[in-house]
């Protein structure tokens, strides 16, 4: 039975928590945040689900239909979108040096291994090490503050000067900074790591570039052990019709790295262990449509679905008007 939280906005504004275990879900009484009710957990030393189990059950939700609605947003957030930070990992799943080194081959224009292949294979090496070592680091980027996250049916925005708007479907974990500066991971969600896959692939030292995008959240928070094994679908749909269709894989049994291995190498600058602030990371793909030839254009609706979420994830592309920036002189 997998247990979950989900975020509930009402057409008025009200916010509620829902606690999902199964296929069942209730609210969670007097509490309007997941971040309330992490807060709560870490004072009082237990568990989220316990802390969520212990305020009582609400009244029953059905969540496809506020699904539909639109009344289910991203499962966590911040009141102070700067305190919420944003970051991923790539090249962390088996199969998943494939299409970036396809992506960098052109750029490298040489005989030896590219960048990409080297990182990944020191990943496949050492990324999961023996308890108590520290592994290989993987490739880290920054994808910006909860600003650029947006909920299950929100448009992902792809900028005016972008040269492509791509989906990357996988795993985020979602975690809270406690007061002492300890880092509690409340869950997983499922996620679309949007990316612009052309700017990468004119030179991957644009990667930097290519990563500060939007992303997006399914509406759920799943609770307690992380699954080993997670095989979802992934399609494009374009005029009601599916462009394109491909299964997943997520989990440890199918990455290079170890979840603890990634955590460590992002929880170990200080910078990242500040009271208070919300982390949205995203763990690595290995399925993109851009891989297979695919250009997306605005109009497209991406759909992410995975068990044990019970709910899709989907998004609609959108490109935003040009707005030229002036720096002015003080």
């Amino acid at each position: 039975m997998a247990d979950r939280l989900l975020q509930h906005r009402a057409p008025d504004g009200t916010r509620s928590v829902i606690l999902a275990r199964g296929p069942r879900a209730a609210f969670v009484p007097g509490v309007e945040t997941v971040i309330a009710l992490a807060e709560r957990a870490i004072a009082e030393g237990h568990s989220l689900l316990d802390t969520a189990l212990a305020c009582g059950e609400g009244a029953e939700v059905d969540l496809a239909a506020e699904l539909a609605a639109g009344h289910l947003i991203a499962p966590i957030d911040h009141q102070d979108p700067a305190h919420c930070i944003m970051t991923g990992t790539g090249l962390t799943h088996l199969g998943s040096a494939e299409g970036r080194d396809k992506m960098h081959r052109e750029a490298a224009a040489a005989a030896h291994q590219t960048d990409s292949m080297r990182m990944f294979l020191e990943g496949v090496e050492g990324g999961k090490p023996a308890q108590g070592q520290v592994g290989q680091q993987p490739e880290w980027f920054y994808k910006g503050d909860g600003s650029q996250l947006v909920g299950p049916g929100e448009a992902l925005e792809m900028p005016a000067f972008a040269q492509d708007g791509g989906e990357e479907p996988e795993l985020a974990g979602i975690y809270l900074i406690g007061p002492d500066g300890t880092p509690h991971r409340l869950g997983l969600c499922l996620a679309n790591e949007f990316s612009d896959h052309v700017t990468e692939r004119h030179n991957y030292l644009w990667l930097a570039h290519s990563k500060l995008r939007p992303a997006a959240l399914g509406a759920e928070l799943l609770l307690g052990e992380v699954p080993d094994h997670i095989e979802g679908t992934s399609k494009v749909v374009r005029n009601g019709e599916t462009l394109w269709e491909k299964p997943f894989l997520s989990g440890e049994a199918n990455m290079s790295h170890s979840l603890a291995n990634l955590e460590h190498h992002h929880f170990k600058y200080a910078l990242f262990r500040r009271p208070g602030d919300v982390h949205v990371h995203f763990f690595g793909t290995a399925t993109l449509s851009f891989s297979d030839g695919i250009r997306t254009q605005e109009g497209d609706v991406f759909e992410i679905a995975a068990a044990p979420f019970t709910l899709p994830l989907p998004n609609p592309l959108v490109r935003t008007e040009d707005k030229p920036v002036t720096v002015g002189r003080l």
